[in-house]
């Protein structure tokens, strides 16, 4: 019978204008600690975003992104929460926020390859 590892997920969102609390799921964070697995994958929609705040910063929020990357792999350019353990590196990264980058609550799963399920939910909640 294959393994099935426990797996948290939160969905990202990017929120243009804040006080209107609109957004747009643009990625997925997953993590499992079973697997010693954390990992973000996201992608952006330009029209989009621009149809809901056409004075967006796209490349700025691309750079946020890529600190969420950075931080999911614990690389030196991650700045001190990239140094964290990876079960508090997901925790800062989906603790709730009043930012344009949100994620929503967190969610469990199981799953026998934690890239697998992270690539699925990707499929059904961004693209």
């Amino acid at each position: 019978m294959p393994d099935h590892n426990l797996f948290e997920y939160a969905v990202i969102r990017v929120v243009p204008k804040v006080e209107r609390e609109e957004f747009l799921n643009v990625g997925v964070i997953l993590f499992s600690k079973q697997k010693k697995f954390l990992k973000a994958i996201f992608m952006l929609n330009r029209e989009k975003l621009l149809a809901f705040n056409n004075q967006l910063d796209i490349t700025e929020i691309e750079d946020y992104l890529r600190s969420f990357e950075r931080i999911c792999n614990g690389t030196n350019d991650a700045g001190p929460i990239g140094k964290l353990d990876m079960a508090s590196r997901f925790r800062w990264l989906t603790a709730t926020r009043s930012t344009i980058l949100q994620t929503s609550k967190v969610h469990p799963g199981f799953c026998e390859d934690p890239q697998d399920a992270l690539n699925k939910l990707y499929t059904e909640l961004v693209l």
